[in-house]
């Protein structure tokens, strides 16, 4: 598919979950957001009620982080913190799953947590989001993970927090893809630094791309439509 510098702005997920950010920090992030048009700013929790307020009347999404980034805390803290995150201002939620549930392989429980988050958010219209953190699972646990989000219909599955030792690869994208189906989105997070990597993130499946490097990502598309003396650029499925 051939797509223009906004559309290739419009997968990506603009990132600061520094424990460290500040409210200048976050500030800035949610200017850039709105300059480059990027489809969301994933913040910790807590920035939802902030990002709001800056990004009020924009296009730009509110994507908030739960249970992040160990995903170890109990359903009730996690339904808790999904319904705070979005009466402040969440337009999207990013929650991380149980991995001792998913080790434990208590599939019951690892379905009934998604199932209540994503029914929480459906009913506030709320886009929901899966993180698997990939890094801690076997071929298995992943596939497993997927064919749960099969049934259940989250929004998005995503491949990783970006805080573990490794990020999204390309296999763990298609493989996701591949036993998700097509009800299912994935989102690649965690790594993603370049427009080369990018682009082949969404060449395997990938339909959001989350990333602290999505500035340097568009410049770097700019260059190339420059360089070739092109409107769009081109990215075939793999």
């Amino acid at each position: 598919m051939n797509y223009t510098i906004d559309e290739l702005a419009r997968f990506i997920d603009h990132t600061n979950l520094k424990a460290d950010a500040t409210n200048e920090d976050i500030s800035k992030l949610c200017l850039e957001a709105k300059e480059y048009h990027f489809k969301m700013v994933a913040i910790n929790q807590v920035q939802s009620a902030l990002c709001s307020q800056l990004l009020k009347g924009t296009d730009v999404n509110i994507g908030a982080a739960i249970s992040f980034p160990l995903g170890q805390t109990s359903k009730e803290a996690k339904l808790f913190e999904t319904r705070n995150a979005i009466e402040i201002g969440a337009t999207e939620i990013d929650y991380v799953v149980n991995l001792t549930e998913v080790k434990a392989k208590n599939w019951t429980y690892i379905k009934e947590e998604m199932q209540e988050i994503v029914t929480l958010c459906r009913q506030k219209e709320v886009i929901s989001k899966v993180i698997f953190e990939n890094a801690y699972l076997t071929a298995e646990e992943k596939i497993k993970l997927s064919e749960i989000a099969k049934e259940v219909e989250p929004d998005f599955i995503k491949t990783s927090t970006g805080f573990a030792p490794t990020g999204a690869t390309f296999e763990d994208v298609q493989l996701m893809k591949k036993h998700v189906g097509d009800k299912v989105k994935v989102k690649a997070a965690g790594g993603i630094r370049d427009a080369e990597t990018f682009k082949q993130m969404i060449a395997c499946g990938a339909e959001r791309i989350g990333t602290s490097a999505g500035i340097k990502i568009i410049n770097q598309l700019k260059e190339e439509l420059s360089k070739n003396n092109a409107s769009t650029i081109s990215i075939k499925e793999n």
